[in-house]
């Protein structure tokens, strides 16, 4: 499956359609509801009950408006696109359904784009997204760069959202259940144990704390730490002390230079990921 086809997700693989009437050879045709099988692999676990009757009220009276996508397997489809239509559907009454029929080469390719489909109408929540990912990698060793490409984000974007489920399982299910956005769930990473980690969980929810709020509370405590660690009194001479801040202005981080005459380092200390990748970009421009 090229990446040009992935890129462009299910609109790349299907025509527009017109709720007056399924056009003809455009691989859309009416199937028994019946004879349709969920997609083993979605991606999407939760679904709203009263964004569900809506649509089910919705499909009374209007109809299926957007086809959903199948793949058949000998005398069955398998869903690719289309839960919420085909649970609403159900609900409705509805003996058969819309449907675009589609040739998939494997279930690596399935997932893909039921993945892509849900990602394009922002239908999954951060750790289902998180999930679907981890499931390309280990289940069909697809790389972070294959999936990165596969789905039109950049790799440190999958990397960044892999990183969701290293956390503590309470801390999952408030991103999951929307009490927490992926942005509080990457603050938190930033602290380093498990205690530490549900410390701000629970400071974050009890004070409402934003993203931003949460950022610089878990940095402030990560320096104040990283600062006991090297409680090393330091003969530092103007010259040096004057390059590290302005390092630290250029990088908008700490910087620590360890000199030595004719020789030493220069330490770039960095929080998160995000923030690895941004001093990375801004070290990189200077070239």
């Amino acid at each position: 499956m090229s990446n040009k086809r992935l890129g462009k997700g299910l609109e790349a693989l299907i025509q527009p359609y017109s709720a007056e009437k399924i056009p003809e050879h455009h691989g859309v045709d009416k199937i028994s509801i019946r004879s349709i099988k969920p997609n083993p692999y979605q991606p999407r676990q939760n679904f709203d009950e009263t964004s569900l009757e809506e649509l089910t009220a919705s499909i009374k009276e209007k109809g299926i408006l957007t086809p959903i996508t199948v793949r058949k397997v000998g005398n069955q489809f398998i869903l690719i696109a289309g839960e919420r239509r085909l649970r609403a559907s159900k609900k409705s009454g509805l003996k058969k359904i819309p449907a675009y029929i589609i040739n998939v080469a494997d279930d690596a390719e399935m997932i893909e784009m039921a993945l892509i489909e849900n990602i394009q109408r922002e239908n999954l929540n951060p750790i289902e997204e998180a999930e679907a990912y981890n499931y390309l990698n280990n289940r069909f060793k697809l790389s972070q760069e294959k999936i990165a490409k596969s789905v039109g984000k950049k790799r440190a974007t999958i990397s960044n959202s892999l990183r969701l489920l290293t956390l503590p399982r309470e801390i999952k299910e408030s991103i999951r259940n929307g009490r927490l956005s992926a942005g509080h769930g990457r603050a938190i990473l930033m602290m380093k144990t498990h205690n530490s980690m549900i410390g701000l969980w629970k400071k974050i929810i009890k004070g409402k704390m934003s993203v931003r709020a949460a950022e610089d509370w878990a940095k402030e405590r990560t320096l104040k730490k990283l600062e006991l660690k090297k409680k090393v009194i330091r003969k530092v001479s103007p010259q040096i002390k004057r390059l590290e801040d302005e390092l630290i202005s250029i990088l908008g981080t700490k910087v620590r230079i360890i000199y030595k005459k004719g020789s030493g380092s220069i330490e770039v200390s960095y929080f998160s990921d995000d923030d690895l990748e941004r001093i990375t970009e801004m070290i990189r421009s200077l070239e």
